[in-house]
C-alpha cells in the first residue's frame, strides 16, 4: 500500500488532498477548509508544473498557498460578500411585508370582519364595513389578521386606529 502511495504522482496526491478537504467541508461548513482545499488544489498545479520539488519545499509552499487563499477569502471576499447581503427584516414574516399596500376585497367586510387576496391567497381583514371589491389599504397586521382602510381615505399608516 505504501508503494502505491509513493508511486503515485506528486500532483495527484494534492489534488486528491483538496477534493477531501472540499468534501470535509460539506460535512462541517464553515469556508475554512474549502479555502484550504483551494491551496491544496494550487499545489497539485505547481508540482505539475515542477515534478521535482522536495518534500519540504512542497510543504512550506502548501502552508503558504493555504493561508494565502484563506486570507484572500478572510479580507476581500468575505466583506464583499457580506455588503451584497440583503437584510430584510420582514423576510420571514410575511404578514409584516404586506403593510401599505393596496389590496382588493374578495368578500365584504360586516361587523368589523371580511376577506381580502393577496397574491394567490386570501387573508382575513378587519375594518370599517366595505362591499366586496373595494379597494383598500393595509395599516397593521396582526398574526394573519389584516387591518385594512378604504383606499380612498387619506390616513397616516404609521397612526394607530
Amino acid at each position: 500500500m505504501i508503494h502505491f502511495l509513493t508511486s503515485l504522482p506528486g500532483h495527484f496526491v494534492w489534488w486528491s488532498a483538496a477534493l477531501v478537504l472540499a468534501a470535509a467541508e460539506v460535512l462541517a461548513p464553515g469556508y475554512f477548509l474549502l479555502w484550504i482545499g483551494l491551496g491544496a488544489a494550487a499545489m497539485g498545479a505547481l508540482v505539475m508544473v515542477l515534478p521535482d520539488l522536495g518534500v519540504l519545499a512542497q510543504s512550506i509552499s502548501f502552508t503558504t498557498l493555504a493561508f494565502l487563499s484563506c486570507a484572500i477569502y478572510w479580507y476581500w471576499l468575505r466583506p464583499a460578500m457580506r455588503r451584497g447581503e440583503r437584510h430584510d427584516a420582514t423576510l420571514n414574516r410575511r404578514g409584516a411585508s404586506l403593510v401599505g399596500q393596496r389590496l382588493v376585497l374578495t368578500e365584504a367586510i360586516r361587523e368589523g370582519r371580511g376577506r381580502v387576496r393577496v397574491g394567490d391567497s386570501v387573508w382575513l381583514a378587519t375594518g370599517p364595513d366595505l362591499p366586496a371589491g373595494t379597494e383598500v389599504d393595509v395599516i397593521n397586521v396582526e398574526g394573519v389578521l389584516l387591518d385594512v382602510r378604504p383606499a380612498s381615505a387619506a390616513m397616516d399608516v404609521s397612526a394607530e386606529p
